[in-house]
C-alpha cells in the first residue's frame, strides 16, 4: 500500500467545493480545505506508485476550480 498527501492550489473561493468533490473519490482517505500557500490537503492511497499516480491524473486534477497540484508520497524511514 502506498500512501501520500496531495497538496493543492484552487481558484480562489474553491477550496471547500475541490475538498467536498475530491473526499468522495475512491483511494481518498482524507480531504480538507486549509489556509496557506495550498487551499486543500488531501490524504490518498493506492496498491502501487502507478496507481496512485494514475489516480492523481485521471481523478484529482480532472477536478473544477484545481489549478496545480503537488504529490508527496509517504516513506518510512
Amino acid at each position: 500500500m502506498v500512501q501520500a498527501y496531495i497538496l493543492i492550489q484552487t481558484e480562489v473561493g474553491k477550496a471547500s467545493t475541490v475538498a467536498d468533490t475530491i473526499s468522495k473519490i475512491s483511494g481518498v482517505i482524507q480531504a480538507e480545505d486549509v489556509t496557506g500557500p495550498y487551499d486543500v490537503i488531501v490524504r490518498a492511497q493506492a496498491d502501487t506508485v502507478d496507481e496512485l499516480g494514475r489516480m492523481v491524473v485521471a481523478k484529482v486534477q480532472q477536478v473544477d476550480g484545481i489549478t496545480r497540484t503537488l504529490t508527496c508520497p509517504v516513506v518510512h524511514l
